[in-house]
């Protein structure tokens, strides 16, 4: 028993050791693991991070008790040498089959209420944005669309490097780029031209699909300057992977130089439904669109 004891301690000395020295050598990076993005990027990101964050700590809490107790059973009931037939039968526990029926149903009405109560205030509707941007998806580009500025960027596929060989890098420069003021309310109303595809900015944590004949919207407070890849989240085609943008989110005064940079490329007025290619609603030449 002692030198089980010993044992013990020559293991556990050394492993305690090398994980305070991974833990001290982290960065903030590091600590912050798989999540794509940093704090405060948009007005959202906080929310979403804190019932990301949350809900693991819950999920590896109910991990932890989960595999303890079955390790604990499996090493207490284990059979003895010796032993011989079958240990005493017990059935219908009902306080342990109460509580292992309660406490998932409690878990899920709680990530329920929580998600529920975090997507209602993202999604709540900007009373009046100062900015409204009018997005277009197509088969492989985009067009953006600065209603209130009315001047436009139509953007082109993204072009390989190496010609035609998908597995080659792609021309940044080529790249379609939507320019948002900084620490001003965005909304962005979301249209498709021919197939289902889906806006998203990773950095921003929100996406939304775009579906033809049907408008959605988006509405998010970029508060971080700085360049943040978006790509088309729906499978599209055969060229779905070349379907990425860039969101440059810019002081308010390179704003209106980029602005005025289109209207002095003559890109005034509005890129409208008549560019869809389905144009299947009777008489009007554009798709019935219905909004959410």
């Amino acid at each position: 028993m002692r030198f089980n004891r010993r044992i013990r301690r020559w293991v556990a000395a050394p492993v305690a050791g090398a994980l305070s020295l991974v833990l001290a050598g982290c960065t903030q990076e590091q600590l912050q693991g798989w999540l794509p993005t940093t704090p405060g990027t948009t007005d959202h990101v906080d929310r979403v991070v804190g019932l990301w964050v949350t809900s693991w700590i819950v999920l590896l809490a109910v991990g932890v008790v989960t595999w303890g107790l079955t390790i604990w059973a499996v090493v207490v009931y284990r059979r003895r040498k010796g032993q011989t037939g079958l240990p005493v039968q017990l059935r219908y526990n009902m306080p342990i089959e109460i509580f292992y029926t309660t406490v998932p149903l409690i878990l899920v009405i709680g990530f329920f209420a929580f998600t529920a109560r975090d997507q209602a205030a993202i999604e709540r509707p900007y009373d009046n944005p100062d900015q409204t941007i009018h997005v277009y998806g197509k088969q492989w580009a985009w067009d953006f669309n600065y209603v209130d500025e009315n001047v436009y960027f139509s953007g082109i596929q993204g072009q390989y490097k190496d010609g035609h060989d998908e597995k080659g890098a792609l021309v940044e420069s080529e790249v379609p780029t939507l320019y948002l003021p900084v620490g001003e309310k965005i909304k962005i109303q979301l249209d498709s031209r021919d197939v289902i595809h889906s806006f998203w900015v990773i950095d921003f944590l929100y996406k939304k699909d775009m579906i033809p004949g049907k408008t959605n919207y988006m509405y998010v407070t970029p508060l971080k300057e700085g360049t943040y890849s978006g790509k088309c989240a729906e499978l599209c085609g055969e060229y779905h992977s070349a379907m990425l943008f860039n969101v440059k989110v810019v002081s308010r005064t390179e704003y209106d130089s980029y602005i005025q940079s289109l209207r002095n490329a003559g890109h005034t007025g509005q890129l409208g439904p008549e560019y869809d290619r389905n144009t299947n609603q009777p008489g009007t030449g554009a798709p019935a669109r219905t909004e959410n």
